[in-house]
């Protein structure tokens, strides 16, 4: 509750800070009093040095607002560079003598001030035309940084949208099979059909309730595949040899879900056949602190490569764009296609 409290109000004060208004009047003041102090230091005129600087910044704020709200949209924003630059020049030239004119009648008790500013008009001018220039940098800054903060945005909605366009796809993909399973142990009144309904039951849950989340716990999908070997256990036949076995220890890692259905869907579904007398699958999973490791080796029948690169369904190639798209650099991928086998190699770095 701590955490959360605290997390939220750091968001509402980020959120307040980063209104143009507020940071702007922090940097304003900040300015003021700053260069108050410069001034003021081993003095007894705080407020004369105060108000100076209340006068020259209010001037200054005119040519920055001036300058970032219409000479940039106008000029700078539509490519017309020189007349961009000589309205800013210009604009300098406009602002220096008001401010002369506002610190002059300000100084009048004070004769040798007045000189002074008369003096250093040229460094006053100067200090307007930089403050109008910073201004424009900073424009420029901010705007490609909201230009680059959109597209990530943008390609964060892209990627998400696209992902669970690809997640649509397999849940229906699997589920359809399962039901076409069920039922025809049903057609034969088998008395692994309850058996069936609970897992499906299991993992349908899994799948509509916590398959919405980017990653979920390892164990979990762990867990789902094994109800998903448990239920082909009992769907296949005697002489089919089914080996899942999981090594090393599964903790807190986290995964994208539904990664690795897929695979051993397609690997029951190409790999035992009615003309197999004997049919295996075997499923490795080997997980690491930071890394998880897949390997499955089925048995193939006789039949064409291309029909059987055909019947692969969208399934896999889903996956792969997942990966691409979740695990960009971090994945490793590799098939093992022979005459009588047919192997996945998939590691995949979670850190």
């Amino acid at each position: 509750m701590k955490n959360i409290f605290t997390k939220h109000t750091f968001e509402r004060i980020y959120d307040f800070f980063t209104k143009r208004i507020v940071y702007h009047s922090v940097l304003w003041i900040a300015y003021i009093l700053s260069f108050t102090a410069i001034q003021s230091y081993g003095t007894n005129q705080y407020w004369f040095w105060f108000s100076n600087q209340l006068i020259l910044a209010a001037f200054y704020a005119a040519g920055v607002y001036f300058n970032i709200f219409y000479l940039i949209p106008n000029y700078l924003s539509q490519k017309k560079f020189a007349t961009y630059a000589v309205l800013m020049t210009l604009s300098s030239f406009v602002i220096t003598p008001l401010q002369l004119f506002f610190l002059w009648m300000k100084a009048t008790p004070y004769p040798d001030y007045q000189q002074y500013i008369y003096n250093n008009q040229p460094y006053l001018f100067l200090a307007t035309f930089i403050f109008i220039l910073v201004s424009t940098l900073m424009k420029i800054i901010s705007d490609w940084a909201r230009h680059q903060r959109e597209k990530k945005e943008l390609e964060t909605q892209t990627m998400q949208s696209e992902l669970r366009f690809l997640k649509s796809q397999i849940n229906p993909h699997f589920l359809f099979n399962t039901l076409n399973n069920l039922y025809a142990l049903t057609l034969k009144k088998s008395d692994k059909a309850p058996e069936i309904v609970v897992k499906l039951s299991e993992m349908m849950r899994y799948m509509l309730y916590e398959c919405n989340e980017k990653w979920v716990p390892l164990y979990k999908e762990v867990n789902y595949l094994r109800n998903y070997m448990d239920l082909e256990r009992l769907r296949q036949s005697t002489n089919v040899a089914i080996s899942f076995e999981v090594a090393g220890n599964v903790s807190n890692q986290h995964l994208a879900p539904l990664l690795f259905i897929p695979f051993i869907e397609n690997s029951f579904k190409h790999g035992i056949s009615n003309n197999l007398e004997e049919g295996f699958v075997t499923i490795n999973l080997s997980i690491d602190p930071e890394a998880v490791h897949l390997y499955i080796e089925n048995s193939k029948p006789s039949m064409p490569a291309q029909f059987h690169k055909r019947s692969g369904g969208i399934g896999l190639v889903n996956v792969r764009r997942r990966l691409d798209l979740l695990y960009p650099d971090k994945y490793d991928l590799s098939i093992e296609d022979t005459p009588t086998t047919y192997g996945v190699n998939l590691e995949i770095n979670l850190v």
